[in-house]
């Protein structure tokens, strides 16, 4: 899990680096370089940019350009105030240096990357032959709730990586737009408290839209939550190392449309915290998302596999789930969990299980059975990838 500082401001998570990580410092200036080309082949013409290297901190908007090729060099860090703005059909690439390449859209700050089925656009790896954690991901901070500083204060954290500040008091803060959007290739570990992930929620709020957005080949997790307030829709993740879908530090979004397909390397489908067990829950509540269509495809070769696991408070909602190919679909744990089950602030509602030896698992202390949270058996009809995933989703079998 991430380290924590709490700031009066905003500034020092700027231009911080966090102490534990081995990622290189932040570069606050931007250290572009750019070939040029002469298309028109005489003299005294303007040259073409045709690539523009991206790394530092960004003061004013960037607005990238369908027709140049940018390589993400180191971190790339939006500041307050600024918007990053991307267009259909482009591929940004990171060169393969692992977590110290990465985009990170700070508090304050706005992404507008909106593609479309058809012209998509690609965050990836620019190795030869590209493999998971060549490159860091995509990071969005906002100033949404959380639950690891004090309920109604500004307080803010930061992130596991960079330092980058995020939480506070708008839930309804906004961060900007993803629409299809393709993350390959990304996330990483520096050590066991310092991560990054395909993508990475920090607090974001309910004004940012996240709708049609895959991770392919991470290195770490797909999508992780930490707190805020956004909704996200039509999430797919294929062959992520680690957990595919996480939450902690008291997010309380809704996610609909969700696609998990584990590979050969794997951790769990969701891994769902209520709070962030390494420090404590200051807000005094927990998470407590809605999950709404989905469908998971597990491998069926590890016998402890758990698509579902469920701990540290967690609350939820999950309707119209199908689980295939595991020997756990539900594994709950921590007291705390059980009472969200006992006073009925957590359902499963209409799951189908094919090749699922334990349907749930209870190991919260709390006396209920598998009848007591889930109803539906067989019900569930899970998400339509097919339909919606065309065109633009990777690696779906």
């Amino acid at each position: 899990m991430r380290s924590k500082f709490l700031f009066l401001g905003i500034a020092a998570a700027l231009f911080t680096a966090c102490e534990s990580d081995d990622t290189s410092d932040i570069v606050i200036n931007d250290n572009s370089v750019t070939t040029t080309n002469n298309t028109n082949g005489g003299g005294g013409e303007t040259p073409t940019e045709t690539t523009v290297n991206l790394n530092g901190l960004y003061t004013e908007d960037l607005t990238l350009d369908l027709e140049i090729e940018y390589i993400v060099t180191g971190p790339v860090l939006m500041a307050d105030g600024t918007t990053l703005t991307i267009p259909a059909g482009l591929t940004i690439k990171a060169e393969p240096i692992g977590v110290n390449a990465y985009i990170a859209i700070q508090q304050g700050a706005r992404i507008n990357a909106v593609g479309s089925a058809d012209e998509p656009i690609i965050f990836t790896s620019n190795a030869t032959t590209p493999s998971s954690g060549d490159w860091g991901g995509l990071v969005i901070c906002g100033r949404a709730p959380i639950n690891s500083t004090a309920d109604g204060s500004d307080e803010i954290a930061t992130s596991e990586v960079g330092a980058l500040a995020f939480g506070g008091n708008i839930p309804t803060d906004n961060s900007g737009n993803l629409e299809y959007v393709r993350v390959e290739f990304a996330g990483g570990a520096i050590d066991g408290n310092a991560e990054l992930n395909g993508v990475s929620v920090y607090g974001v709020g309910s004004g940012t839209t996240i709708d049609f957005v895959q991770v392919y080949e991470g290195s770490d997790d797909g999508f992780e939550f930490f707190g805020g307030t956004v909704d996200a829709s039509h999430l797919v993740v294929v062959n992520a190392e680690d957990d595919s879908i996480d939450w902690t530090e008291g997010y309380i979004g809704s996610l609909t449309d969700v696609y998990v397909q584990h590979g050969v390397s794997h951790d769990k489908a969701f891994e769902c915290d209520g709070f962030n067990t390494d420090f404590s829950n200051e807000a005094g509540y927990f998470s407590a998302p809605t999950v709404t269509n989905v469908t998971i495809v597990g491998d069926g070769a590890d016998d402890d596999d758990e698509a579902i696991r469920l701990r540290a408070g967690t609350r939820f909602v999950f309707t119209n789930v199908v689980i295939n190919n595991f020997a756990e679909g539900f594994d709950l744990d921590d007291a705390d969990t059980g009472v969200g089950v006992v006073d009925d602030e957590s359902n499963i509602i209409d799951v189908t299980f094919n090749n699922v030896t334990t349907t749930l698992k209870n190991d919260t202390g709390a006396s209920f059975d598998g009848s007591d949270v889930i109803s539906g058996v067989g019900n569930g009809t899970g998400t339509d990838i097919a339909t919606w995933g065309a065109g633009w989703a990777r690696g779906i079998n």
